[in-house]
């Protein structure tokens, strides 16, 4: 018999080891390729998911043309569910506070809260988005200043609402912001570079809703403004020499196209103004207005183009407690009627609420150009030309005068 080799059974053991090692590697590899796979296939998912979210947007934009709140609303459900999210809400900008305009997912408390306390000041935060940072995005609301420092919003977020993480996009309209997201989620959990840019694509849908909404409401008033002004001219051809259809119509469109319930139509009589027209009274206060009242100084200083109070019940003078009181009036708004820098009289519309600007709970007449006259009180977008009023009382009442333009 031969003697056995030497290091055969070490030889077996090495290769079996060596198998062994192969195996394993192979394994590894194997479960990183799965791994890719999988990390593909959730990336891919992912952006199929935002695509669809994205065209879906779109769809409702092409659908709604003018309105904006169903718009937002899409925009808001996407972006929570999409980004892992609880709550959205989107935020109107001016330059010293923001508006809590829509907002999808909150607790009742915290909507509560935001539904009470719609308007807050500008914040750091605000301020940073104002700045040139493309987002904010905070780890952790309840570690932050806002939050120590009881900033009412940032209290009401982390303890009504939850919220830990937070992240603010902007909505930049020709270099000013007009808004930004707010997305909250109630884990500290930042979002990722693909959630915040997919908040990002959805703010810039939002501006060029927000700008079509604006071309289409402009093109409704210009042509509501020229339907008035047709109407006021007919009325005054077919009553020639008679003013008292004429103040009528004037008084009738101008409270049409500005949201007015009250309201007169004033002519100058010596040192009074006395109702020619007036809608919407009780028939003592409208028989008052006929009576006359002293001119108030205000109307007798040329560069002023109207008197403004946005809620009447605080100023304390005899008209304004009967206008307010009997009246019910709360916003005021007093348009000189003038010819050659004389004044003539005066129009009045009145509303029986405090309302401010209609961007705030009427999505569709949202305004971001300072076209509005009066953000406070949101008077709206006219303003009854004192050449009328002087037309219709003189010769010349024939001529193509504007009824009604928009204040620039």
């Amino acid at each position: 018999m031969g003697a056995p080799k030497k290091g055969g059974a070490g030889a077996r053991r090495r290769t079996v080891a060596e198998l062994e090692d192969e195996l394993e590697a192979r394994t590894a590899e194997r479960d990183a390729a799965l791994a890719r796979e999988v990390a593909v296939a959730a990336e891919r998912d992912e952006a199929l998911a935002q695509q669809t979210a994205t065209a879906e947007v779109l769809s409702v934009i092409n659908t709604s043309p003018g309105d904006l709140a169903p718009v937002f609303d899409a925009m808001l459900e996407k972006a929570i569910s999409l980004c892992e999210a609880e709550i959205g809400t989107l935020w109107l900008d001016d330059e010293e506070s923001i508006h809590a305009s829509t907002t999808r997912g909150a607790p009742p408390a915290f909507a509560d809260f935001l539904k009470q306390n719609p308007t807050h000041s500008v914040g750091p935060l605000n301020r940073r988005l104002r700045g040139s940072e493309r987002f904010v995005q905070i780890d952790d609301l309840a570690d932050t200043e806002s939050y120590r420092d009881g900033q009412p919003l940032a209290r009401a977020s982390v303890e009504l609402g939850g919220t830990r993480t937070l992240l603010m996009v902007p909505l930049p309209r020709e270099g000013t912001l007009v808004g930004h997201f707010g997305i909250f989620r109630q884990e500290v959990r930042p979002f990722t570079d693909r959630q915040i840019a997919l908040v990002e694509n959805f703010a810039a849908q939002a501006v060029i809703a927000m700008e079509n909404a604006r071309l289409i409401t402009e093109t409704q008033e210009a042509l509501e403004q020229q339907t008035a002004t047709a109407e006021v001219l007919g009325v005054i051809n077919s009553s020639p020499g008679h003013l008292t259809p004429v103040f009528d119509a004037i008084l009738e469109k101008t409270h049409t196209l500005c949201g007015a319930t009250l309201g007169s139509l004033f002519l100058i009589d010596g040192k009074l103004l006395r109702a020619a027209a007036t809608h919407g009274y009780p028939e003592d206060l409208a028989q008052r207005w006929r009576e006359g009242f002293v001119v108030p100084a205000r109307l007798l200083d040329d560069s002023i183009r109207w008197v403004h109070n946005p809620d009447l019940t605080l100023v304390d003078t005899p008209t304004a407690r009967a206008v307010s009181g009997r009246g019910g009036v709360r916003t005021s708004l007093m348009l000189p009627l003038r010819k050659d820098g004389r004044l003539l009289g005066a129009i009045s519309c009145n509303r029986q609420e405090v309302r401010l600007s209609d961007k705030q709970i009427a999505l569709p007449s949202i305004r971001f150009d300072g076209d509005l006259w009066d953000k406070a009180a949101d008077p709206k977008f006219c303003e009854v030309a004192p050449a009328i009023t002087a037309d219709a009382m003189s010769p010349s009442r024939y001529s193509r005068a504007t009824v009604v333009r928009r204040l620039r």
